[in-house]
């Protein structure tokens, strides 16, 4: 698919020459990086480019609610072993985000892209991709995405009859649906922790029985199907059975999951399990996540949460008590006006830490917190809030505008 021959028309020039000229006056302006804007007037110039940017790349796209832009980097940087790479490596994920980050590849073979799941049946028409992983679904943003399984049904009417190889979660019953409905689908056994958007059966709406690991439809008989990649540990389990050892930089074992999915990706391309998770080592913080910062003389640690399966999972990888956690919750824009989702997460597993609430709308989470029994103060901000905390490492949740603004104040 790869090749030399140059497929942007003059039109095409003239709109990826335009995009890269907004996106400067936009960086020069201080208006942050300047891709979706960037991108936008290049897609308005040429409705066709994101298609003509992807025509001499072999695509991989990744799409969840959770994990998309982590599973990105490892993919990417996996996919490197095989040559040159260009990934909307900012988590830009929207199609005007993807172009500008596409625009700026001219000489890669492969292009890893996030993609946004509202969007992914789209990108995937346009950007005709040799693999699709998907990893998970759950509720988020509930003001913008409805509920999740409708974008299970976009997902599997998107996909249906796709010629991508898929890589899919075997382990999350929307997932396992949406992906059912592609002739040529990879299962990865990679886990699910958050359940609750998974006790009704996506394929008939029966209830769905989950004994140990393995779950089914008691009515329809829709089941998991069987792995042939697998996370066991510390370890990837690769078809033949092999065993090979995951070593990351990044904590917790969602980002265990990512590395299995992203090795299963990999060989899709020809990459070895080995040579895949040997160089995922290199990822060390995603757009910011999981950076030890000094700030105050304090060790802040910035974790990314931006609904109830992502809080799960963070708190599971936090240092133990007494370690104090600050907890930051927007409801902008981008990160969904309703904060209802704070009632689904189990705040009790943060029983005998010292929490700080700061944000926006850090009396809706006071309350929350209230009601789980939570020894807790309310700060007007981080300063504020770290100036309450001990010497030593602190815990910083946020979700997603929570934690663009804990990243600038802090440098980072």
């Amino acid at each position: 698919m790869a090749g030399n021959s140059d497929p942007l028309t003059p039109r095409a020039k003239i709109a990826v020459t335009a995009g890269k000229a907004v996106a400067a006056a936009s960086r020069a302006a201080g208006r942050g990086s300047g891709s979706v804007i960037g991108g936008r007037v290049a897609l308005k110039l040429d409705p066709d480019l994101l298609a003509r940017l992807a025509q001499n790349l072999d695509v991989v796209l990744v799409s969840a609610t959770n994990g998309k832009t982590t599973t990105t980097r490892l993919i990417a940087e996996a996919l490197r072993a095989a040559g040159p790479v260009v990934s909307n490596a900012l988590g830009a994920n929207m199609p005007a985000g993807i172009t500008s980050a596409l625009a700026g590849g001219s000489e890669a073979r492969y292009g890893v892209i996030e993609v946004d799941e509202k969007y992914l049946a789209g990108v995937a028409r346009d950007t005709d991709p040799k693999c699709i992983a998907l990893l998970n679904l759950s509720r988020d943003q509930l003001d913008r995405a409805a509920e999740t399984r409708m974008l299970a049904e976009n997902w599997r009417e998107g996909l249906s009859g796709s010629k991508a190889v898929i890589v899919a979660n075997a382990d999350d019953p929307l997932v396992v649906w949406a992906a059912s409905s592609s002739p040529n689908v990879i299962w990865v056994a990679a886990g699910q922790m958050w359940k609750d958007d998974a006790w009704s059966c996506p394929s008939c709406g029966g209830v769905m029985q989950r004994p140990g690991d393995d779950w089914f439809c008691g009515e329809c008989g829709f089941r998991r199907p069987t792995p042939s990649w697998a996370l066991s540990g510390d370890h990837v389990l690769d078809p033949h059975g092999s065993a090979w050892p995951i070593h990351l930089q990044l904590p917790g074992r969602a980002n265990k999951a990512n590395a299995a999915s992203s090795a299963a990706v990999a060989a899709v391309f020809g990459v070895p399990p080995q040579v895949a998770l040997e160089r995922m080592y290199q990822v060390q913080a995603v757009a910011g996540r999981y950076d030890v910062v000094q700030f105050e003389g304090r060790d802040l640690r910035l974790l990314l949460a931006k609904n109830p399966a992502g809080w799960l999972e963070t708190f599971s990888l936090i240092d133990p008590p007494p370690t104090p956690v600050i907890l930051s919750v927007n409801a902008r824009g981008a990160d969904g006006t309703d904060t209802s989702w704070l009632w689904d997460v189990d705040y009790t597993r943060l029983t005998g830490h010292p929490i700080c609430v700061i944000g926006d709308r850090r009396l809706d989470l006071a309350v929350r917190l209230e009601v789980a029994n939570q020894q807790f103060q309310v700060c007007d901000n981080l300063d504020q809030a770290v100036q309450k905390c001990p010497p030593g490492r602190i815990e910083v949740i946020a979700n997603y505008t929570a934690f663009q603004d804990l990243r600038r104040r802090v440098g980072n």
